[in-house]
């Protein structure tokens, strides 16, 4: 097994050089993202290659790793930050969140898709993307390709939205105030490390607002993941399968994950202790990647088909059209 970890903690080390990089960080790609990409480059190159007994190590990764870097996720976070933005932004997340997973859910019936592969791009479409995504796989443990699959659509339609919402914000396609900007920004961008990019790119009042109300939905990945697992254990029980699978499995890591974000809003750890929590919860969760994208061949993309990036296509549309509309008239309404 260590031989395994050592070899995906490699890879991680090579993700983050990588993601130092000027053309990188232009892009605003997390190590996470580099890394699932340099995982799926071995996978489809030296995997072959891997002695069976590294294996263990590389699920490890996957699995274990993952669920103790969503947890330190929590550091990133304080319940201060709902309050900062008021009751108008916590509806406009929370009516994004809902509408963005059952319109998936539709959706993918409708095309007759994977239903693993469908929960996962519907929540890392509503949520904040690659992590959502790691976090809804870990609750119903499908396999590691359509987490990959997942993945991949959402940075797609994020790292688009991170360089067209600017330019039409700046060109005045979105009639919107730089606090309204912001809500719609934070609501549905998918990825956070997208959301700062953008940010920055329409201004200081535009993004601040932003990343708060992106944090916000970060939080409700604890709710979604919940009512996840149960929605999962009662279809599996329904299906009449036998043995455990039919038992609600509490994820506690996402309730963690709370405690974690509880603990920090107390402000307890100085801010260069919490700085380095979250670089090295980075690590971990850029680990995880790595390992999933270890486990993702060309040919498993090809086994999923177009039909997710469709999904996550008309998701994409949903979040434009209904965020803005959100951001336009609702959030006025409230204040």
């Amino acid at each position: 097994m260590l031989h395994g970890v050592l070899l995906i903690t490699l890879f991680s080390c090579a993700a983050f050089y990588i993601g130092e990089m000027d053309f990188v960080t232009s892009l605003s790609l997390s190590p996470m993202i580099v890394g699932i990409v340099l995982g799926m480059l071995y996978a489809n190159s030296l995997r072959n290659n891997l002695p069976e007994t590294w294996v263990p190590g590389i699920q490890f990764c996957s699995k274990r790793i993952l669920r103790i870097g969503i947890i330190l996720y929590g550091f990133r976070l304080t319940f201060q930050d709902v309050t900062a933005v008021g009751l108008a932004s916590v509806i406009v997340d929370a009516i994004i969140v809902v509408g963005t997973i059952s319109i998936g859910l539709l959706v993918g019936r409708l095309m007759k898709m994977d239903r693993g592969i469908t929960l996962l791009t519907s929540v890392g479409s509503a949520i904040c993307g690659a992590a959502a995504v790691l976090g809804a796989e870990s609750a119903i443990r499908t396999k590691a390709y359509k987490t990959a699959v997942a993945v991949s659509t959402v940075v797609i339609f994020g790292t688009l939205s991170m360089f067209v919402y600017p330019v039409l914000y700046r060109n005045g396609v979105f009639d919107l105030s730089p606090e309204q900007m912001g809500i719609f920004a934070g609501s549905t961008i998918h990825e956070v490390a997208h959301v700062v990019g953008a940010g920055n790119a329409m201004g200081e009042s535009v993004s601040s607002t932003a990343i708060i109300v992106k944090m916000i939905r970060v939080m409700m990945l604890v709710p979604v993941l919940l009512i996840l697992t149960w929605s999962v254990a009662r279809a599996i029980a329904k299906s009449g399968e036998e043995g455990e699978k039919g038992k609600i499995n509490i994820p506690w890591f996402a309730i963690l994950f709370l405690v974690v974000i509880a603990f920090n809003s107390f402000d307890l750890l100085p801010s260069s202790v919490v700085q380095f929590i979250n670089v090295f919860d980075t690590f971990l969760l850029t680990m995880a990647m790595t390992a999933l994208g270890a486990e993702t061949s060309i040919e498993k993309f090809k086994k999923a088909g177009a039909k997710p990036f469709v999904l996550a296509l008309v998701l994409q549309l949903w979040l434009v059209a209904g965020g803005y509309c959100l951001a336009k008239w609702f959030v006025p309404m409230m204040m």
